[in-house]
């Protein structure tokens, strides 16, 4: 796909994401789980544990971008048909993510019956609190954080994942599916950065709701690992 040029703003605003990015890397690099995977120290009980709380913000993501979707007024019908489009691309993906959990000896019962953690708890209610709100440019900032972790993270993860578990991709179809998946997304993020980031007010909102977002996201991976 052809890349978007982004405006001025747009490139201003893009800029100050990827900062905050580079920072959201550096805080899953102190998530113990993620540091046992990378010292190739994680099993594939750990991996039906990260699936197993995992499966609760996948499902509460559509949930959130329909209705920020439904909060942008008529002069944002564009931005709205965009979003739209895509929470229905995503709100089945727990559905994969449940084959997952099984191929890799997981209950099913289980992961559909499991609490959301702290972490998702938090992610969430900041998440269905901003999407209410009239207008909400700054869940782009959101979108950002979530949409990266899927097109910068996830190949690499599921190949170690695979590595360090004995894995043949057979239970890691969710991860490598967002991989291949999520740059498309992240192309039409480009557009609606360059078309919601005009103001120097809508910047700022934006990147601190994706340092929220970054910092709750790291919180729900710190907590895979505590029973509730």
């Amino acid at each position: 796909m052809t890349e978007h040029v982004l405006s001025p703003q747009g490139q201003q605003c893009l800029q100050a994401l990827m900062r905050v990015w580079f920072e959201f890397e550096r805080q899953l690099g102190r998530v113990p789980l993620l540091q046992r995977l990378e010292r190739g120290q994680f099993s594939k009980a750990d991996y039906c544990q990260l699936l197993l709380n995992w499966r609760q913000q996948v499902i509460e993501g559509s949930r959130w971008i329909s209705r920020c979707a439904s909060s942008f007024e008529r002069d944002y019908s564009d931005v709205r048909s965009t979003i739209i489009g895509h929470a229905r691309e995503e709100h089945r993906d727990y559905e994969m993510l449940e084959r997952d959990y099984v191929a890799a000896g997981g209950n099913l019962s289980d992961i559909q019956n499991a609490p959301r953690n702290i972490g998702t708890e938090a992610l969430h209610g900041f998440l269905m609190y901003r999407a209410g709100q009239p207008n909400p440019v700054d869940l782009i900032g959101a979108m950002w954080i979530i949409e990266g972790l899927g097109q910068k993270m996830a190949n690499d993860w599921a190949t170690q994942i695979d590595k360090v578990t004995g894995g043949d991709g057979g239970y890691t179809r969710f991860m490598r599916y967002h991989g291949a998946n999520d740059d498309n997304h992240m192309q039409k993020l480009y557009q609606l950065i360059d078309r919601l980031c005009q103001h120097p007010a809508q910047l700022t909102a934006i990147v601190r709701t994706a340092r929220v977002t970054a910092r709750l996201y790291c919180l729900q991976l710190e907590e895979v690992e505590h029973d509730y």
